[in-house]
């Protein structure tokens, strides 16, 4: 298991720190986790697997496996 730092996810995920925190006000994010006085983290794991249930929830509705194309 390792700790992901905020630059680490807002790389991981491509999502804004804002989009992150606001996100996990609403539950729809994992929840980070006090290291510190002024320092958080999130678990790895916990941030892949929501990666991964984005591509299933993708997946569930192209299930040919492709991706809509816009235009």
């Amino acid at each position: 298991m390792k700790i992901l730092r905020i630059k680490d996810v807002t790389e991981t995920t491509g999502l804004c720190r804002s989009q992150i925190y606001s996100l996990m006000e609403t539950g729809a994010f994992p929840q980070s986790i006090k290291l510190g006085a002024r320092s958080v983290g999130w678990v790895d794991t916990e941030v892949e697997n929501w990666i991964k249930s984005k591509v299933v929830a993708r997946d569930l509705q192209h299930p040919s496996g492709q991706a809509a194309t816009v235009g």
